[in-house]
């Protein structure tokens, strides 16, 4: 099964930038290679429920965001490399969270809007603190 593991977190003042980057964990044979999935980043805070923040088709060609990150936040995958990122920009202490990845359970496409399934399994995360 595909377990993902995340990296790239830290501690970034606010109006900051970061880069997440997510990868498979083990060995990337057939089954447990992410290209072949639609890819999720979600987020985590304290007391609060998780925030699926974005989605990437399988093919890199269609990305959906959530309101709360859209313009700031830009998902992206490398093939070659079987990683998918996440880049931050204009970091607020809001998004201060445990943030993860997840391979989805299909995804839809319809009318130029991407909709991707249920994550399979979220990584453990990676910490991300915003703060002066």
């Amino acid at each position: 099964q595909l377990q993902p593991v995340e990296s790239g977190g830290g501690l970034v003042q606010p109006g900051g930038s970061l880069t997440l980057s997510c990868a498979a964990s083990g060995a990337t044979f057939d089954g447990s290679n992410l290209n072949y999935y639609a890819m999720l980043w979600s987020r985590q805070a304290p007391g609060k429920e998780r925030e699926v923040l974005s989605c990437i088709s399988q093919s890199g060609t269609s990305t959906n965001y959530a309101d709360s990150v859209k313009g700031r936040f830009t998902i992206s995958r490398d093939k070659a490399r079987s990683t998918v990122s996440l880049r931050m920009n204009n970091l607020k202490p809001e998004d201060t969270a445990v943030y993860s990845c997840a391979a989805a359970l299909g995804e839809q496409v319809f009318g130029g809007k991407l909709t991707c399934g249920d994550a399979i399994s979220w990584g453990q995360g990676t910490q991300v603190t915003v703060s002066s």
